[in-house]
């Protein structure tokens, strides 16, 4: 009978890191086309400026990590999406945001990625769900569908598109080339 070696299941929070590290490099490569001259164009009076979602876009996973170190969290106030002055203040948080996941991220063991984590405004509770279910709403979902905003930006401003899980009209993926 031939040997098999046990092949270790990841846990939940180094799971999630894998994917976000997958998709980092993706992340920053929009962010790095957004024309330094369109930091504050918007597509419609109601609507971020480029400037303003690339920022939310850079800072989101870090910020949301940060978020769930404190069980109960207090939901913050109010939403606010600073103006970055130049793409490089962009993508300076993006790094930053990136070392915060690493280093938070992997603390969490499967225990604390069930507990069940809540939300709440001042005394009251506005939701409990399991802390690793709310990572993967916000710090990830949330995340892809602010990427997917993003990248309608670029095609309105006449930017090429990067790819992401398959190809844009403008290129192919690294798996495709």
């Amino acid at each position: 009978m031939p040997v098999t070696e046990a092949v270790a299941t990841p846990s939940l929070a180094q799971a999630m890191l894998a994917e976000f590290e997958s998709q980092a490099p993706i992340t920053r490569k929009f962010l790095e086309r957004l024309p330094e001259d369109k930091l504050t164009w918007k597509p419609h009076e109601k609507s971020m400026t480029a400037g303003q979602l690339a920022f939310h876009l850079a800072t989101v996973p870090g910020g949301i990590v940060q978020f769930v170190q404190s069980n109960p969290a207090q939901a913050p106030k109010s939403f606010e999406f600073p103006q970055p002055a130049s793409r490089a203040e962009i993508l300076k948080a993006f790094d930053e945001n990136v070392v915060t996941v690493r280093s938070l991220l992997p603390k969490f063991d499967d225990a604390a990625m069930k507990e069940s984590w809540r939300m709440l405004a001042g005394d009251k509770e506005l939701f409990a769900q399991p802390r690793g279910e709310f990572l993967r709403d916000v710090m990830l979902s949330h995340w892809y569908q602010h990427r997917g905003q993003f990248s309608v930006y670029l095609r309105i401003l006449n930017v090429a598109v990067p790819a992401s899980w398959g190809p844009s009209a403008d290129e192919q993926p690294p798996f495709m080339q």
